[in-house]
């Protein structure tokens, strides 16, 4: 019996439709307010008005890939978040990170979760890697005309490709700009405000092949010099225990790694730094 008849709290008929296995293209069906491109806005520029957060990094490795990011989001010249979160698992063995609009890039990721969590459930298999990464570049076309008012989110999304011949070149990191172009990066990349001087940093000290330790130790080590040189990028905070947010996703499936032992890590590069401010 449908929604429709009669019975209040009743989830409508609709949402029980399998025409499509895409949860973005149901929502635009039945409830297109609700997605993140149609929203409706007053015009101008909204960019000074909202929270914004950077600077994403992610690296190839030997087990797969690492993806980190800083804890800071800011408005305009004030900060307005220091423990943000802008790293999540997109599923059991792929990564996104946001950098832009945060409200905006929280509100996709939780979107581009169940968008990948409902086709496997319609169709019983996952997504290849790369078919992860088409969904997510349609999804950003979609959010183009509120990005054009200042409110653009631009994510990094990486992964382990289980069907990959070779393990140990199974990790695949896949960029985008505000329009949704896809292309994939060989070695790693970074995105936000931060990312030309994190790019910077490891184009000098990456040197592929890399294990998962030292991949992380250099994810920590690029955003330390992004906030060297870029007011949005918080840097490792030892005085409040803020330090990066630094997944893997590797054979296993995808793994944060402990503020423990990120904490460690940042120490050491911070009193590295005391000694050869330079890196």
């Amino acid at each position: 019996m449908s929604g429709e008849t009669g019975f209040p709290g009743r989830i409508p008929a609709a949402y029980f439709s399998t025409e499509t296995s895409s949860f973005t293209d149901l929502l635009g069906r039945v409830a297109p307010e609700l997605l993140p491109g149609r929203q409706p806005l007053p015009p101008g520029d909204m960019g000074d008005a909202v929270p914004h957060g950077t600077t994403i990094v992610a690296l190839r490795c030997n087990q797969g890939v690492v993806m980190a990011g800083d804890r800071r989001a800011t408005q305009g010249n004030m900060i307005s978040n220091r423990e943000i979160r802008k790293v999540h698992a997109a599923d059991s063995h792929s990564l996104i990170g946001i950098a832009g609009t945060a409200g905006i890039g929280m509100e996709m990721i939780r979107l581009f979760q169940a968008e990948l969590e409902h086709f496997e459930k319609l169709e019983g298999i996952s997504l290849s890697l790369h078919g992860k990464a088409n969904k997510l570049a349609n999804m950003i076309r979609g959010n183009l005309g509120i990005a054009m008012q200042g409110l653009a989110v631009v994510p990094l999304f990486c992964g382990f490709d289980v069907d990959a011949a070779d393990p140990a070149s199974a990790g695949r990191i896949f960029s985008y700009d505000m329009a949704g172009s896809l292309q994939e990066e060989s070695h790693y990349d970074a995105i936000g405000s931060g990312s030309i001087f994190a790019k910077s940093a490891l184009k000098k000290r990456f040197q592929s092949p890399v294990d998962a330790d030292e991949a992380v130790r250099l994810a920590v080590s690029a955003l330390y010099d992004a906030a060297d040189e870029d007011s949005a990028t918080g840097g490792p905070d030892l005085s409040r225990k803020l330090y990066p947010v630094v997944m893997t996703s590797t054979a296993e499936g995808t793994l944060r790694v402990p503020d423990a032992e990120v904490g460690e890590i940042s120490r050491q590069v911070v009193e590295a730094r005391m000694e050869n401010p330079g890196g």
